[in-house]
């Protein structure tokens, strides 16, 4: 597959993984893996209600083409990213679909079938078709059958979509990524929330989650933080710190400049924005250069943006009625983190190169729920546990007087060439368990990121979770805590990105 851009394999994610073989097609055009998040049966007690609402189908599961797309000719990369977006839309329509006809379903036990995922299938043959076509126009390799094949979805059921609730392990500690076995069974939490018969759904104020078992609490989770890697002496020790604020000014879209640029709602949830201030759907390198930014140092105007934490307490927000918010299953009150801190760390084998102007990073993914743990990044903890307990298949019910706190490592290898890749992935790569760059890549400056939130922390009560939080996310997602990602686009002036790098390699603190 080319270089390996995947964080180390976790016990964790081998075991709620099952991987088939990557497939190279047509001479290097069309490069892609399956990943499927394998079975968990609940002994929770109350099974009655935990297997109604497991053996119910609860969201749709679709190859991630985007992820599967390694080598897209230039020329043809806006048609193509156009035509992702509209998987994505599609997907959205049919989950929709799926769970606004749970009557019909009951009645019906080809209705799914006929009615959802058949249709579908032939909607994604004929946007794939068209991605062959935009490929093949400029020169560019696809193999036909092998992008058909990427059209059937499957459906997933809420013992398979909650498969890794109650584990964690492969956290990041220290911003290198790390690997240890720490695994927390749920205790006594049940997969399922609703009623059962044909008015059931699978948990959450929209009714496409969380549930109960997205929750643990996290005085009850073992250890799991690993030791930094040993750093040497050629580290790069030093830290620089960059103050953008914590989004009070409420900048906000679904848009998603990255993957779907020139597509509004492309994100199908919504983004808080920090540093650069014009970030949406239209921008592009001469637009991010002359914008305004929230940063206190005036030379970056770098995007940094991530999904919106909510509380689903039957509150709603400005978007209750807007597509990537309300009609697409993101409801509740918006929270604004009480903290934002963003800062670049060195290596603990090597100095840094500076980052390149325009690189775009995305850190995590998205599609966790389909797609499988592999590039999963998502770091969940509580004030005061941050050094001993990180969870990434679940949120974490923090104690009193502690806040929630997602926290991001960015991937801190690159490739030496490219600002961005066709699947957004594989001109960087994260170090190794010893903290260094494989495959030729060069070590950068390190973004990492820690959001705090003061969240009152959720009930579980008789299998169901009450005054639940949960990230925004894709409507089929079912806002699990492993979907949390984040996005950068390096954007700099006045030589920033040169000080960043000698700041780090100094051994310095700066801001």
């Amino acid at each position: 597959m080319g270089r390996n851009t995947r964080k180390r394999r976790t016990p964790l994610a081998t075991k709620a993984i099952a991987a088939s073989a990557a497939l190279a097609l047509g001479g290097g055009g069309l490069i892609w893996a399956n990943f499927y998040a394998s079975a968990h049966e609940s002994n929770n007690s109350g099974q009655n209600q935990t297997k109604a609402a497991a053996g119910q189908v609860a969201t749709i599961a679709c190859p991630d083409v985007q992820q599967k797309l390694t080598n897209v000719p230039a020329q043809a990369q806006q048609g193509v990213a156009t035509e992702l977006a509209n998987l994505d839309k599609q997907v959205t329509e049919a989950y929709t679909r799926l769970a606004s006809t749970r009557q019909a379903q009951a009645g019906d036990a080809n209705f799914v079938q006929n009615a959802i995922v058949g249709p579908l299938k032939d909607k994604r043959a004929a946007t794939l078709n068209r991605i062959r076509i935009d490929i093949q126009r400029v020169g560019g390799q696809v193999d036909a059958a092998g992008l058909q094949a990427l059209a059937a979805c499957t459906t997933q059921t809420a013992n398979q979509t909650t498969a890794a609730g109650g584990q964690n392990g492969g956290q990041q500690n220290g911003g290198q990524q790390q690997q240890n076995g720490g695994q927390q069974q749920n205790g006594g939490q049940q997969q399922g929330n609703g009623q059962a018969g044909a008015a059931q759904n699978i948990g959450g104020q929209a009714g496409n989650g969380p549930v109960a078992a997205d929750f643990v609490d996290i005085t009850k989770v073992q250890p799991n933080v690993a030791a930094k890697p040993q750093a040497n002496g050629n580290a790069s020790k030093g830290v620089f710190i960059t103050k953008c604020g914590v989004n009070a000014n409420k900048n906000h879209n679904t848009d998603n400049v990255i993957v779907a640029p020139g597509v509004t709602n492309g994100a199908h949830h919504l983004h808080d924005y920090v540093g650069n201030q014009k970030v949406n759907a239209f921008a592009n390198n001469n637009t991010l250069i002359a914008d305004q930014t929230s940063c206190q140092n005036q030379g970056d105007l770098s995007a940094y943006y991530w999904p919106v934490v909510r509380i689903q307490d039957g509150t709603q927000d400005f978007d209750q009625n807007a597509l990537g918010g309300g009609k697409e299953g993101n409801v509740g009150k918006i929270l604004t983190p009480v903290q934002a801190q963003i800062k670049y760390v060195g290596s603990p084998t090597s100095k840094v190169t500076a980052m390149p102007q325009f690189l775009r990073i995305i850190t995590g993914d998205a599609k966790t729920t389909t797609n499988g743990l592999a590039n999963a990044n998502a770091h969940w903890s509580c004030t005061g546990f941050e050094n001993k307990v990180q969870l990434t298949t679940q949120y974490p019910i923090c104690p009193q007087g502690s806040n929630v706190v997602r926290t991001f490592a960015f991937q801190s290898c690159w490739d030496g060439k490219n600002i961005d890749s066709a699947n957004h992935r594989t001109h960087v790569a994260f170090a190794d368990a010893n903290g260094n760059c494989q495959n030729g890549f060069k070590a950068i400056p390190q973004l990492t990121m820690r959001l705090v939130y003061k969240i009152n922390p959720p009930v579980l009560q008789n299998g169901q979770v009450k005054n639940a939080y949960a990230v925004d996310g894709f409507p089929e997602q079912l806002h699990k805590a492993a979907t949390d990602h984040d996005d950068f686009i390096a954007v700099f002036k006045n030589n920033l990105a040169n000080k960043i790098a000698n700041c780090i390699n100094s051994g310095q603190r700066c801001q």
